[in-house]
């Protein structure tokens, strides 16, 4: 720990001594549902998992690290995990992204996004789950607090101070698909994670060097039009299986925006835009062009 802390900046120092103690401290009730292995620590193969990992190692805690595949993985990260993490458990989906579209009828979509909720936040449950989220990731990830209770689909967000005065209760409501959730480097910026990691010589994965500024599953609903397009371009193999679903659910009735061939679906769908948004940039002007 301290030649850990002694390659930093004091800044950084501190938030390192910050998320060590919070791990520490919640580490009892991790052992409480879950006495053998502890804490269910998730891993993506990205930047932040990364330094929840080496923190959990610096903390001496138990836990046992998982990362939940979800079937459109880069085979980059799953190379890079393989080889740098080799105890990190891999979970294989029991069903591929595509077939899971087939069955519910729909693709993922930034409003409507079950493949996070299939693959992803069900790990976990009934036991006290490490994340690795941040507050300056997005708006959203800045309401959350350094604890929360997942319990139905909704979460309770308390400081680690709140949630001490309610551990008890916590952990007793904890059963079927609830989760505590513990967020160890939620006030740490994306320039501390490179600090963290580069003075620490830890490998990253080499699409960050590639310009990829996050990593995450092919063609993410969540990432902007720009990004799946370089996706697209790099892994053909998952643009041939989005079309072959889009075609299947276009074939069967579960498409009926008026879409022609499984293309257009395909373009509207890594657009993010709304169907009516899209059919007026693609279609009505068009027609406004041709008529001019």
């Amino acid at each position: 720990m301290d030649e850990v802390l002694s390659k930093v900046s004091r800044p950084l120092a501190r938030k390192i001594e910050y998320s060590v103690d919070l791990i520490r401290k919640a580490e009892r009730m991790a052992l409480r549902l879950d006495p053998k292995n502890g804490f269910y620590n998730t891993f993506s193969g990205g930047k932040d998992s990364q330094c929840l990992y080496h923190l959990v190692k610096l903390a001496g805690v138990k836990a046992k690290t998982h990362m939940s595949l979800t079937s459109v993985d880069p085979p980059e990260v799953i190379r890079f995990v393989k080889a740098q993490y080799p105890d990190v458990e891999l979970i294989k989906p029991k069903m591929s992204i595509y077939d899971m579209a087939k069955k519910k009828h729909i693709l993922p979509t930034r409003k409507f996004r079950w493949c996070c909720a299939e693959y992803k936040e069900v790990s976990g449950v009934g036991k006290v789950t490490l994340i690795g989220v941040r507050k300056e990731e997005s708006a959203r990830r800045a309401k959350k607090e350094e604890v929360s209770v997942s319990s139905k689909g909704k979460r309770n967000e308390q400081t680690f101070d709140q949630w001490s005065e309610h551990e008890e209760q916590m952990v007793a409501c904890v059963g079927g698909k609830d989760k505590i959730l513990v967020s160890p480097i939620i006030y740490w910026t994306e320039k501390d994670v490179w600090e963290f990691l580069n003075a620490n010589n830890i490998p990253h994965c080499k699409l960050y060097d590639e310009g990829y500024r996050r990593i995450g599953c092919i063609c993410c609903p969540m990432s902007n039009y720009k990004s799946k397009l370089r996706d697209i371009e790099r892994f053909p193999h998952v643009k041939r299986k989005w079309l072959e679903t889009i075609q299947h659910l276009i074939d069967n009735g579960y498409m009926n925006r008026n879409f022609s061939d499984a293309e257009t679906g395909f373009r509207w769908w890594i657009s993010g835009k709304s169907f009516d948004k899209f059919y007026a940039d693609e279609v009505l002007q068009q027609k406004i062009d041709f008529e001019q």
